[in-house]
């Protein structure tokens, strides 16, 4: 009984505040919100005996990738942002999308179909603990799409870092 109120506690959770970072103007209070966000997924994860997907969703996002998005906070300026216009004019008109995209998600949802069970048995993954089940598996079995999403994040972080060095190299000729 404790676990179905404790998921449908992290679950209204997770979409109040996911909601909460989408709707909300101030970008702060957006941060806090999906803030909010991983640590109740954090609890999902501990609630499926998942220790170390716990842990790494506290250490990596909460803590490092949080801290990413505060540096580029501060990098963009928010006053400015904060008074450019929408996206879309009409309220009406955004909210018939979203809702368009809505129906849209859920009528593709039956085609979804789950992928091949792991080769890991209960037992097996109970006697070599769930992290060093996850480190076997993720360093033979998915070595490759793991180097290529390393790949992708290292280059994601030295394009940040061209586009703040050209941002702060061109702020100093202006003065």
């Amino acid at each position: 009984m404790f676990t179905l109120i404790f998921f449908c506690y992290c679950a209204v959770m997770i979409i109040g505040s996911g909601l909460l970072a989408i709707i909300m103007r101030n970008p702060v209070h957006s941060l806090l919100s999906v803030l909010v966000l991983f640590f109740h997924m954090a609890g999902l994860y501990l609630m499926l005996n998942a220790e170390f997907l716990a842990a790494v969703q506290i250490i990596v996002y909460a803590g490092a990738i949080l801290v990413l998005y505060l540096f580029v906070m501060f990098l963009v300026n928010i006053r400015e942002e904060l008074k450019m216009d929408r996206f879309v004019q009409s309220a009406w008109l955004s909210r018939i999308i979203s809702i368009g995209i809505g129906f849209s998600l859920i009528a593709i949802l039956p085609a979804f179909v789950l992928g091949e069970k792991g080769h890991w048995p209960l037992e097996a993954i109970q006697k070599a603990t769930n992290t060093k089940a996850l480190g076997q598996e993720l360093y033979s079995t998915y070595i490759l799409p793991f180097e290529i999403a390393g790949l992708i994040l290292l280059i994601a972080v030295v394009g940040g870092l061209v586009l703040a060095k050209r941002n702060s190299s061109t702020t100093i000729e202006k003065s």
